[in-house]
């Protein structure tokens, strides 16, 4: 009866743990890209092809080639390696920003 009772109260102090631990972990969303002169949200800087907000999603508003919002399109605003807001266009002064989940831009 002892040694039930004592693995019982083992396994329970075990699950316990387990649920502090892994509760404790918080999940940190991919860094997003802003327009630094309009504060105008761009996407998340995400490798998942299904994110909708990922700059990585082939049809999505952020993602996409054709979408003015992207920075994948080659003759859009953020896309063009002409553009002033291009984070193509080494010499752009006014490319867009990333901010980490912390809030930091770089």
């Amino acid at each position: 009866m002892i040694k039930i009772y004592t693995f019982i109260l083992l396994l329970f102090s075990v699950v316990a743990l387990m649920f502090v631990f892994s509760s404790a972990v918080a999940y940190a969303g991919p860094p997003i890209l802003i327009d630094p002169q309009t504060g105008k949200y761009l996407g998340t800087l995400s490798a998942n092809p299904y994110d909708p907000d990922s700059v990585s999603n082939p049809t999505g508003q952020y993602g996409s080639p054709y979408s003015q919002d992207s920075i994948n399109n080659p003759v859009g605003e953020y896309g063009s390696p002409y553009s002033d807001k291009s984070i193509n266009n080494p010499y752009a002064t006014n490319a867009p920003i990333i901010i980490d989940t912390d809030g930091y831009d770089y």
